[in-house]
């Protein structure tokens, strides 16, 4: 019983630790500071300390489960590998973010193996396919890749083609408050592009054939999330930075 996952789990989260030192310790200490050695600022001491464990313990449960240095590990282990392969297979051409398919399923982004303009349908991807047909004829292959920003849809109630407004909503929740990869997002439409600018981005890929393909980490996450919103291809166009921030310019295809 002591050495099941949970109590070893539980015996490694440092904030439990300290919070039953600083507890316990403070409990003890605290009458002997009070009644024997006659000392209210010991005695204020004591208190304190019962009051920073009581805090670290409820900080203990409100640790996730995997630390970000683990999740950012296992980002980066994908990326590279998706770059792995397409420097592998020599494509330099720009990935195109498609929705879910109605009858339901994840966001992909679609890499073609030939760009030759036209633009992917999602009825014809097939969902658990990396190498799949994206138009009427043969030569129409691509690669299909889920993204970050298709896996962070999973916990977030943003409709298909709910709007401007869901988007901006989904990718404050999202980047801000899910993921804390930057500080604060806006964005502006028009008939033909999105520009979205992200205060402060705090995580880095500087992959060649990651990021001439599928953007940053941040601007993959961003066209992934407008995609579904919108219910549109897209196309991540260009990114700018300025200073500590980045605007994004994201292509509504056809």
């Amino acid at each position: 019983m002591g050495n099941t996952p949970e109590s070893r789990k539980k015996t490694r989260n440092p904030y439990r630790s300290l919070g039953l030192v600083l507890t316990v310790a403070g409990a003890v200490l605290a009458p002997v500071f009070y009644f024997l050695a006659a000392s209210v600022p010991l005695t204020g001491l004591a208190l304190s300390a019962i009051m920073l464990g009581l805090v670290s313990a409820t900080l203990a449960n409100a640790r996730p489960d995997i630390t970000p240095e683990a999740s950012q590990m296992m980002l980066q282990t994908g990326m590279e590998n998706i770059a792995s392969l397409l420097e592998e297979l020599g494509l330099t051409s720009r990935a195109v973010y498609l929705p879910s398919p109605e009858k339901g399923g994840r966001p992909k982004a679609v890499i073609p193996l030939k760009e030759d303009g036209f633009v992917p349908e999602v009825t014809r991807i097939v969902p658990d396919r990396l190498i799949t047909r994206f138009g009427p004829n043969l030569e129409n292959m691509c690669l299909s890749v889920t993204t970050p920003g298709s896996i962070s849809l999973d916990g977030i109630p943003l409709v298909r083609g709910g709007g401007i407004s869901q988007v901006e909503s989904a990718l404050s929740q999202v980047l801000v408050g899910l993921m804390d990869l930057a500080d604060a997002v806006s964005l502006h439409t028009d008939e033909r592009r999105l520009l979205v600018d992200v205060t402060n981005p705090k995580l880095k890929y500087d992959n060649v054939w990651y990021c001439r393909s599928l953007g940053s980490p941040v601007a993959s996450v961003v066209a992934a999330i407008a995609s579904q919103g919108l219910a549109r291809p897209l196309r991540i166009k260009n990114e700018k930075v300025k200073g500590k921030n980045v605007r994004i310019e994201l292509e509504i295809l056809p």
